[in-house]
């Protein structure tokens, strides 16, 4: 996977206040790499594959979500972690979207 150390777009704000659209722009470069099903549940991702899966979504994460996040190492789990955490945001944001 050449370049990853090349952010491609905006890391995940701790805010979460730009999760859509780094939700959307996280799925369409691991798909992209050939990394998407990483984080599908119940993959079958080998070792090499979880392992720069993860290394590309924690480069594109604020600095204090890597942190608190830092003895995940499941890619999965990472992307489960901040769905959960951020998730709600969906309710918050969409509605008002649809309104303007």
């Amino acid at each position: 996977m050449a370049n990853i150390e090349n952010q491609k777009f905006i890391a995940l704000d701790i805010s979460g206040k730009n999760y859509l659209s780094w939700i959307l722009d996280m799925k369409l470069h691991l798909n992209a790499k050939k990394f998407r099903h990483t984080i599908d549940e119940n993959n079958a991702a080998s070792n090499d594959e979880c392992v720069t899966a993860l290394i590309f979504l924690r480069y594109h994460i604020d600095d204090s979500l890597k942190y608190e996040y830092l003895t995940v190492e499941n890619p999965l789990e990472l992307w489960q972690n901040l769905n959960d955490r951020f998730e709600h945001l969906k309710a918050v944001v969409l509605p008002k979207a649809l309104n303007d």
